[in-house]
């Protein structure tokens, strides 16, 4: 008793913000099963904590997973081989867990990495109808995505809807996935595909099987990051597997633009000045 006492007259003295934070990622019970009862490898807590941890991870390299994908981009200027269908789908799979997570109030740790790749696909996507001459109509996606995702995070979204909408993730997973690997393999190679992303995108599933399992217990969502991580293991074999032909596209890619440069009267030009 006089233990656990200190133990609280100590912890008023602790930032505020760290209590909580320690409070988030080791709940009361397993802090006294921790602390006072010196239990460090209860079952129950290990796993809880681990899987806050594991799901703290994610939610960090959910803000940068599809970065290297941007930057791919915008440093080719041109999305060739990313198909805008396959981005399409994987919106709608993300968008699904990002409102069910939300609306069911499961913990952030849970669901968080979602509002990230969310906002990362939307970039993707407009990348790829503008380097494709539609700027048109990739600020008409970027309108209406935005729309519509609006009154799915209201209170006025039925839970049926977003039932539903969580249901169809997993289709929507596997087309999206499936027509990019039809892409892939129609090319040849897997061209401004970004390995570094898919590779993540791959592992950030894989650990979400258990953090899903750990902290939701909702079957419908760990079936989704099941199937997630099928259709994005099949990216990434075939990112492994096309490796030595991208990289010569890339190569052809890039002197393709030397050489069109060097004959463009405008180029010359503009070094003479």
């Amino acid at each position: 008793m006089a233990e656990y006492s200190l133990l609280q007259k100590e912890s008023a003295f602790t930032d505020p913000f760290a209590g909580q934070l320690l409070e988030y990622f080791i709940p009361q019970r397993c802090s006294e099963a921790i602390f006072l009862h010196r239990h460090f490898l209860d079952g129950p807590c290990l796993r809880t904590a681990l899987s806050k941890v594991a799901g703290g991870l994610v939610i960090l390299g959910s803000m940068t997973v599809k970065l290297p994908q941007i930057a791919k981009i915008l440093g080719a200027q041109n999305a060739e081989g990313v198909s805008f269908l396959s981005v399409l789908g994987e919106l709608v799979a993300v968008t699904g867990s990002l409102a069910y997570g939300f609306a069911n109030g499961f913990p952030f740790s849970a669901w968080g990495e979602a509002l990230f790749v969310t906002l990362q696909t939307v970039t993707v996507g407009f990348l790829v109808q503008h380097y494709g001459g539609r700027t048109r109509a990739g600020v008409c996606f970027l309108l209406l995505y935005f729309a519509a995702l609006a009154p799915l995070l209201s209170p006025l979204a039925p839970a049926s809807l977003l039932t539903a909408i969580q249901a169809s993730n997993v289709p929507a997973v596997v087309v999206s996935r499936v027509v990019q690997a039809a892409v892939n393999l129609g090319n040849g190679h897997t061209g401004q595909l970004s390995a570094l992303t898919v590779a993540a995108l791959f592992a950030g599933s894989l650990v979400r099987i258990f953090t899903s399992v750990q902290e939701t217990g909702d079957a419908l969502l760990v079936f989704t990051y099941v199937v997630s991580v099928l259709c994005n293991g099949l990216i990434a074999a075939q990112v492994l597997y096309y490796w030595k032909s991208t990289q010569r596209f890339l190569r052809g890619a890039g002197k393709k633009e030397t050489q069109q440069e060097k004959a463009d009267p405008a180029v010359d030009l503009i070094k003479e000045n």
